[in-house]
């Protein structure tokens, strides 16, 4: 008897259909054939399933049993299609009726006791299921919140084999689960730290400020101990919180590479910080089955490069193509699959190697061929993408000493989410949302300047020697600080302070 099952496969952050065919014949002598192209876990799923429904009470006949995973040439991996096969084994040993399986996903992992298990990629596969007008999708408990996100597609979660057929056969009524999406908005993650901690450094948080309403990429430069890292790690607390499509985009990353955890969406923007030791795989993706690299899990949130010129240069020129684009295409002989990698990229670096190049307080001990060579790690095109490079100078005592004043965390976070509102409503659909991503007839049109102000920038630029990346980013970063400043038109005022933060466009630091 041959019976039909449904279930996906992961493709990138997405999911294919899969069509599980389980054919039994008395013919020949018992055998477990298993075709369409599976990999290990998969292959392994055939002792785990005869366990799982020999111990959930189920009996299945000594026949040879033939499983096809259709289509042929995609290639499936991972363990969620235990749950499937063994309802596909139960439905063409007549032991359930195969009409019932008709209409339904299944994704889930069995235990030897008949337990089922969650699994990574169940938010693309709730979405496959919603695309194909499917009945509803059967997962596990563990993962019934996070498909629930989903809407308009029914969600059934089990704790074990024995409860899914119950529930098919009509024996147990069990209640779609749902996701309660405000409450997740409402208690989503406090942060322990906050702006007001930062002792001096205004100019700093200034930039800090621009560069998150406008989700422009970042670079601080600065002596050791002068507080680049405290103020990185802060930027988290100042960031809107995602929108729900924003939300979805970065819980999709982040189930397909199982570091979801128990909370069903991610409502916060992303902060990653890799060592400097990553290699360009890791960072941005790949491997032998390719997956999301930090740059991808970093998604509509910020990424975080500590002592920059450290990090191996081939795998910092691997970042271009990402900052330019907002994704990433790793292409392989068998498949080709692009990661989305929408990124405020934020790093930190030396001036020198010793640390201590313009420092009034100390000595630099480094030669101009060392500072030089040091600076050449960072190739030019990489820095003309990064749009505000910042000196963080050494904090005086004086500041130190003083009791914290100046900006918190909740004053900028609402002058932040207030140029965020006016960048949204601006671009509405242009299919760009904030400032960072003008480009073309869009930049012309919001960045248009007078002629005292075209005199001006271009006495900047030919000062300067600005190259025409580094003009487009001067004209982005002064948007949005005309954003912030509650400014319509541009003037020389934005346009000083915009050219202020590049600062490794002038002949010296």
């Amino acid at each position: 008897m041959l019976a039909k099952v449904w279930s996906a496969a992961l493709h990138g952050i997405d999911a294919q259909k899969v069509e599980l065919e389980v054919d039994m014949s008395r013919s020949g002598l018992p055998a477990f054939t298993m075709v369409g192209l599976v990999e290990g876990a998969v292959r392994e799923s055939k002792e785990r399933v005869l366990s799982a429904l020999k111990n959930s009470g189920f009996k299945l006949p000594p026949t040879r049993i033939t499983v096809n995973l259709a289509p042929a040439d995609l290639r499936k991996a991972g363990s969620g299609y235990d749950l499937p096969l063994s309802l596909g084994l139960l439905a063409a040993s007549g032991a359930l009726d195969a009409s019932l399986l008709h209409g339904w996903y299944f994704c889930g992992e069995l235990s030897l006791t008949g337990e089922v298990k969650g699994v990574p990629g169940v938010l693309a596969v709730a979405a496959k299921a919603r695309e194909q007008g499917a009945k509803g999708l059967i997962v596990s408990h563990q993962n019934a919140a996070e498909a629930a996100v989903v809407t308009d597609v029914s969600v059934i979660g089990v704790g074990s084999l024995a409860e899914a057929v119950q529930f098919l056969n009509g024996e147990k009524d069990i209640p779609p689960s749902a996701c309660p999406l405000e409450s997740l908005w409402e208690n989503r993650e406090q942060y322990p730290i906050d702006f007001s901690e930062v002792k001096g450094q205004e100019h700093a948080k200034r930039a800090i400020e621009i560069a998150a309403a406008g989700s422009h990429n970042l670079l601080f430069i600065g002596p050791p101990g002068s507080g680049k890292t405290m103020l990185a790690s802060r930027i988290p607390t100042v960031l809107p919180a995602l929108t729900f499509d924003e939300a979805l985009e970065v819980t999709k990353i982040y189930s397909v590479t199982g570091l979801l955890g128990s909370e069903p969406l991610r409502v916060s923007r992303p902060f990653r910080s890799p060592h400097h030791t990553i290699s360009d795989a890791g960072l941005i993706g790949g491997g032998t089955y390719p997956r999301p690299g930090e740059v991808s899990l970093a998604h509509r949130g910020v990424l975080f490069l500590d002592e920059l010129p450290e990090f191996k240069k081939h795998v910092l020129e691997v970042l271009r193509q990402p900052l330019e684009t907002g994704s990433v295409t790793i292409s392989r002989a068998a498949m080709s699959l692009t990661y989305p990698a929408s990124i405020m990229l934020v790093a930190a670096m030396n001036p020198c190697p010793c640390g201590y190049y313009g420092d009034p307080q100390h000595v630099c001990v480094c030669t101009p061929r060392q500072v030089t060579a040091y600076r050449s790690r960072l190739s030019g095109p990489l820095l003309d993408r990064i749009d505000l490079h910042v000196e963080v100078p050494a904090v005086a005592y004086s500041d130190l000493k003083a009791p914290a004043k100046g900006a918190d965390s909740a004053s900028m976070r609402q002058r932040i989410a207030s140029a965020r509102k006016v960048q949204c409503e601006r671009y509405k659909g242009t299919g760009i949302s904030t400032n960072s991503a003008l480009s073309g007839a869009l930049l012309e049109q919001y960045c248009s300047l007078g002629d005292k102000e075209h005199a001006f920038l271009e006495k900047a630029v030919q000062r300067l020697g600005l190259s025409a990346r580094a003009y487009t980013r001067i004209l982005r970063i002064a948007r949005t600080i005309a954003d912030i400043d509650g400014v319509a038109s541009l003037s020389v005022v934005q346009l000083a302070e915009a050219i202020n933060y590049r600062s490794l466009d002038r002949p010296a630091l």
